[in-house]
């Protein structure tokens, strides 16, 4: 695997680029070795935030960690990457037991051992919810949602007649999902 790595306010020496290639090579066995993987690295206030991702099979790979110690915030994105890559395998070998056999080269393309990979379900919906989707504008949309207080809210755009969604950012502004 090689790595890209970036700095955002941050010098990345190499040391650095050493201790994290060599956290990174949890992770790096699941591939193969002509992948490329970006790191990010940002300082902030309150400590570090890292940002690997890594590009596989037309799908994006990706874990963000922040913490007050960079190699801890490492460690956390090394985990979060290796469950990502186990439960995208095991949702690979369900759509291969499923006779889909455009999936099975990319099945086999991930050095994951099956012994690694349980027979538990991936995802399990506990509760199936039916609304009214009315017509309505974004703004309204977000003033529905808060009066709610969910996260998220899904509406028919009054002007276009699609669906969309309104969301809440992590930094506290509003996002608009408007397929095309």
């Amino acid at each position: 695997m090689r790595y890209n790595f970036i700095g955002k306010n941050i010098e990345v020496g190499e040391k650095t680029k050493e201790k994290i290639e060599a956290k990174l090579a949890r992770v790096q066995k699941f591939f193969p070795e002509e992948t490329v993987a970006t790191v990010t690295l940002s300082s902030e206030k309150l400590g570090t935030n890292i940002e690997v991702t890594i590009p596989y099979h037309k799908r994006m790979i990706r874990a963000e960690v922040s913490d007050a110690d960079m190699m801890a915030a490492v460690d956390g994105a090394v985990d979060i990457l290796e469950n990502q890559v186990v439960r995208y395998k095991k949702r690979l070998r369900t759509k291969v037991r499923q006779s889909a056999e455009a999936y099975r080269a990319e099945y086999e393309s991930l050095h994951i051992a099956e012994e690694d990979l349980d027979e538990e379900p991936l995802y399990k919906i506990e509760r199936i919810k039916h609304f009214e989707v009315k017509p309505m504008d974004a703004e309204e949309a977000v003033m529905e949602m808060e009066l709610i207080g969910h996260s998220f809210f899904v509406f028919r755009d009054a002007e276009t007649e699609n669906i969309n969604v309104v969301y809440k950012r992590k930094n506290g502004s509003y996002g608009l999902i408007d397929p095309e």
